[in-house]
Formats: structure tokens, C-alpha cells, sequence
């Protein structure tokens, strides 16, 4: 074995061909760069494409095995994404050292191919769980004429969009957990809890949560109602329940509370992590939108993309629309403080800790 044929770097370092090289164009020095950053990229979009067959293979399954390496091993995963993500939003800066003059001079070479036509990142969205549906301007997705994609990508992204997203699969997950069946709670009522708003806990943490909100916060109360005991609102609009409503079902979303009001307990631990790393990729991949709209108004202004979008203006559209984990990062408006927090019952608690 060789360092240079176990690579292929014969193969990966002879792949940069600058088309101002060509005659009779004149050339340009730094669409090199260009060209590097973004075969970069792409062996990163790759790298978190692999991460990702994992996670759903473990999370597809009908049951997990928390005393598995299973859910560790996703933890570990996701946070590797993580760790990826953070290396593509430094990688922006390094772009930033080419000037607009310098990009000026191959920029209209590149018509109309443009970074929209990245399937790796429109596949990463669609297994994170950004459906059509919640795209900006979503009906420029839905096309393979020219600045659009080739048929066969847009085959493979439209047969991924229909495929179980990794927002489901934890959608089915937290569904699952079973801490909220009335085995655990025999000692406060001994009855079945077919209505969320009549269990015990979530009876007891609404009053606690009520009263721990100011004067000017007490609406938040009939939020917490609709989000997860399906309170139907008539006080509320069609567009402020469109607001509040989410892509995870509100049993998921009673878990993922839970969670994360009692992730002190060592079976919580690695749920937690879990949740926390899914919003920071949604966060880590607003902040390379962001990276990406400032880099392109320094670049071109308001002027058109190079795949006919209307540039600056459709990616800052994307910027403020394309969130797949914001209702469990919101689900910070509805904590409250640790000490105020109901005290579980024994049985539950037995379940919760390392002593069975």
C-alpha cells in the first residue's frame, strides 16, 4: 500500500481544471481557489451523508436498545457533523480573500451552474427533515431546465424528500419513550392517561409553569396548551397557530421536554446530548447561509446568481425560512427552574438512575 494510490490523489489532485485556463480565455489566478473550496465541500457534504446513513439505520429501527452502543454511537455522530459544519463556516473565510474584481474576472464563465446545484447539500437538508413544502420559493427547486438540476439528481433528491427524514425517525423515537405510562405514576392516580392533560405531571407542571410567567407573558400559557395538550385555541388566528404549529407531534414533544427538564439523570444523558446536537446543526447550518449571503453581497451585490436565482435576495430568503429543529429549540420558552421542578415518583425515579 501507498500513500498516493490508498488516496487516489491522482485522481482527486488532477480534478481542478480552470475554465479561464482554456483559450482564449484570459486566465484567472484565483478561480483555483474557487475551485478547491468547493470540491472541498463536497467531500464534507459526503463525510456528513455517511454520518447520517448511520444515525437513520439506528434510529429506523422499530426498537433501540438503550443499554446498546447504539445511541451513544449517534450522539458521537452527530456530533462529528457538528465538528464538520464548524470547519465549512471557517472555510468561507478563506473565499473571502478573493475580492470581487477577482471573481469579476471568470465569474460569467460559470453561467449557469451555481452552488444551488450542490445535490450532497440539498440531500443533507432533505434527511435533516427540510421538506419541500417549508423551502423558500419552493417552486424553483422543482425543475431541470437550465440553472435547475440534471434529471437524474433531481430523481435521487425528489426519492430522498419521500423517504423517512431523520426528523421523523426521532419524531418515532421520543413518541416511544415510555416514562408517561401509568405504571410509574400508580401512586398519584391509579388510572389509564388517555388525555396528556389530565396526567399527573403535566397537570402539576402546567400550574408550576402558569405561575412562573409575568404580566406580559401570560399568553404563553395558551401556547404551551395547543404545542402539547392539543388545547384548541378559538382565541388564536389561522396564522398564529400556523406559528406555533410543529413538525414533531406533540407526544414527541412532551418527551423532548422532558428530557430536557430532567437530562440530570443518567438515562437522559445521552437523549439530551442528542436533541442539544440536533439544534446546533440547524444553528451551525443558518450560520453558513448567513456566511454564504454576506460573502455574495460582497461579491456581487444585488446582481442576479449565476443559476438565475435572484442572488442575495433568494438566500436571505432561505436564511430566515429554512429551520428543520425549531421547535425543539423552542421548547426553551416553556422550561422552568430546576428547583420548581415536580418531584417524580419513586417508581419513575428507580427507572431514571443507575439503582434499579
Amino acid at each position: 500500500m501507498y500513500y498516493g494510490s490508498y488516496l487516489h490523489l491522482d485522481k482527486i489532485l488532477d480534478s481542478q481544471y480552470p475554465v479561464s485556463y482554456e483559450a482564449p480565455n484570459e486566465p484567472a489566478h484565483d478561480e483555483m481557489l474557487f475551485i478547491v473550496i468547493h470540491q472541498a465541500y463536497e467531500l464534507w457534504f459526503k463525510q456528513i451523508l455517511f454520518e447520517m446513513d448511520y444515525i437513520t439505520g439506528v434510529f429506523g429501527q422499530e426498537t433501540i436498545n438503550d443499554n446498546s452502543e447504539d445511541l451513544n454511537l449517534v450522539r458521537h455522530r452527530l456530533r462529528r457533523i457538528t465538528k464538520i459544519l464548524e470547519l465549512l463556516n471557517q472555510q468561507v473565510h478563506i473565499l473571502d480573500t478573493m475580492t470581487p474584481l477577482d471573481f469579476l474576472e471568470f465569474r460569467n464563465l460559470l453561467t449557469p451552474s451555481s452552488g444551488f446545484q450542490s445535490k450532497q447539500f440539498r440531500l443533507i437538508e432533505a434527511r435533516l427533515g427540510l421538506s419541500l413544502e417549508s423551502r423558500h420559493q419552493k417552486d424553483y427547486y422543482k425543475r431541470t431546465n437550465e440553472g435547475g438540476f440534471t434529471k437524474p439528481d433531481y430523481e435521487h433528491i425528489t426519492n430522498t424528500e419521500s423517504s423517512n427524514t431523520i426528523l421523523q425517525l426521532v419524531n418515532n423515537w421520543l413518541e416511544r419513550m415510555p416514562f408517561f405510562d401509568s405504571a410509574y405514576w400508580e401512586s398519584e392516580q391509579n388510572i389509564a392517561y388517555g388525555d396528556a392533560a389530565q396526567h399527573p405531571f403535566w397537570s402539576q407542571y402546567r400550574t408550576i409553569y402558569a405561575a412562573g410567567l409575568t404580566e406580559r407573558e401570560q399568553n404563553k400559557i395558551h401556547d404551551f396548551d395547543y404545542i402539547f395538550l392539543e388545547a384548541v385555541l378559538e382565541s388564536h388566528s389561522p396564522e398564529q397557530l400556523a406559528m406555533l404549529r410543529s413538525n414533531f407531534s406533540p407526544s414527541a414533544l412532551r418527551a423532548a421536554l422532558f428530557i430536557m427538564l430532567y437530562r440530570d439523570f443518567p438515562v437522559f444523558q445521552t437523549s439530551y446530548q442528542i436533541l442539544d446536537s440536533l439544534i446546533e446543526i440547524d444553528h451551525l447550518m443558518s450560520n453558513w447561509r448567513h456566511n454564504h449571503l454576506i460573502m455574495v453581497r460582497r461579491m456581487i451585490g444585488m446582481r442576479v446568481g449565476t443559476g438565475n436565482t435572484s442572488g442575495a435576495g433568494y438566500l436571505e430568503g432561505a436564511l430566515n425560512k429554512h429551520y428543520v429543529y425549531r421547535d425543539i429549540s423552542g421548547l426553551s420558552t416553556f422550561l422552568i427552574e430546576r428547583k420548581r421542578l415536580p418531584k417524580l415518583p419513586e417508581a419513575l425515579i428507580r427507572h431514571l438512575g443507575f439503582h434499579q
